[in-house]
């Protein structure tokens, strides 16, 4: 399931330097704009302590983790949304990501250039935000000319239907509000809505890039951020780039505790990080355990059994009989899945089972 995070934000932030902590696909990392032109993309394993649990029990022959993809995307600056600076390219970029990290940059340091000459994460956010307020003002007055007078003159339904999404998106953007602050009842309108592929629509994270002293509780720069943004539905976590970046180059895990504990950390911001991301992106994990594999599956919030076994292999779903579930609290109290069979606490569910976060499944099919 490649569903992908696009990390984004002014020049100088941090952005590469995160992404480096989070993977192996090394980002150029120099101090002037556009250092990054072609985005990067990368691979990252998501923390999971259920599924070292199930490899410890399992003892398998091989582990498969959960995956989501991460994607460093060139820093963006005022103009882009009239292709300042590369803007069209970074801007069809983020159209193909499912989700935006936006990193801002709240430290200080003189020997880092600013692109606005200043520290000040709030009036960043807003200019990528405008920029894509724009960009998305523009996708949506361009639909309109093609939708009002069909939607206005004949009995189109559809088209009306279509013509009321528009409307109530352009009433928002030209507020200066994101495409996602506007919300549809029927499933029709929901569905037009996702195919506009707004940028602004897309779930948010801010990433606070701090330094070290505040990594732990943060800065009068987060607080700005958290002030901004109270009312937009939208996830902040904090992280010092740089003292990741040095965690990430240390040999063994036990050096890696150390230095977070120098910190006042118990975990890295780059898997507290991986771990939003993978949230941000409405993915849960089930899994498949036996002494052949140990696996994370990852689904899609809400999705149901045949659905899940599909991600598996697709006769899985076209065959679905039923499907064998333990709870994970269950697998690892018992002590596996025999015990958990003989303490009689194995569902047996079908079609309209809605997977849970942490199931152990067993998919029966017939092709």
């Amino acid at each position: 399931m490649a569903l992908q995070c696009g990390i984004v934000g002014l020049p100088n932030v941090g952005k590469s330097t995160l992404f480096n902590c989070l993977s192996n696909a090394k980002a150029q990392s120099a101090n002037f704009p556009f250092c990054t032109i072609e985005p990067n993309v990368g691979v990252i394993t998501v923390p999971d302590d259920r599924l070292t649990r199930l490899v410890e029990m399992c003892n398998p022959k091989s582990v498969v983790p959960a995956t989501v993809e991460i994607v460093d995307i060139a820093g963006l600056v005022k103009g882009a949304s009239k292709g300042e600076g590369l803007g069209n390219k970074f801007l069809a970029n983020i159209r193909e990501t499912d989700a935006i990290l936006h990193v801002l940059r709240c430290f200080d340091n003189d020997n880092i250039t600013h692109v606005d000459g200043s520290v000040d994460p709030v009036r960043d956010k807003e200019i990528i935000d405008y920029e894509l307020q724009l960009k998305d003002l523009e996708t949506i007055e361009n639909r309109i000319a093609k939708t009002q007078k069909q939607a206005q003159t004949g009995g189109d339904k559809v088209a009306k239907m279509q013509y009321e999404v528009l409307r109530q998106y352009k009433e928002a953007l030209d507020k200066g509000e994101p495409a996602r602050s506007v919300t549809f009842e029927t499933a029709d309108e929901q569905k037009y809505a996702k195919e506009l592929y707004l940028l602004t629509n897309k779930p948010v994270m801010y990433v606070c890039n701090v330094d070290d002293a505040s990594a732990v509780n943060g800065n009068k720069y987060v607080d700005a951020v958290r002030e901004a943004v109270k009312n937009e539905n939208a996830g902040i976590l904090i992280v010092a780039a740089q003292a990741e970046s040095e965690i990430a180059e240390l040999d063994t895990w036990e050096e890696r505790q150390e230095f977070l504990a120098e910190m006042g950390l118990t975990e890295s911001g780059v898997s507290r990080l991986i771990r939003a991301a993978y949230n941000l992106l409405d993915l849960q994990t089930y899994f498949t355990a036996g002494p052949d594999e140990v696996r994370a599956w990852t689904f899609m919030r809400g999705s149901k059994a045949p659905q899940c076994a599909g991600i598996i292999h697709t006769d899985f779903e076209k065959g679905f009989i039923r499907a064998e579930v333990i709870k994970y609290d269950d697998y690892v109290n018992f002590g596996g899945e025999t015990a958990v069979k003989e303490a009689g606490k194995m569902g047996v569910e079908g079609k309209e089972y809605v997977v849970q976060d942490g199931d152990i499944m067993h998919f029966r099919f017939n092709v």
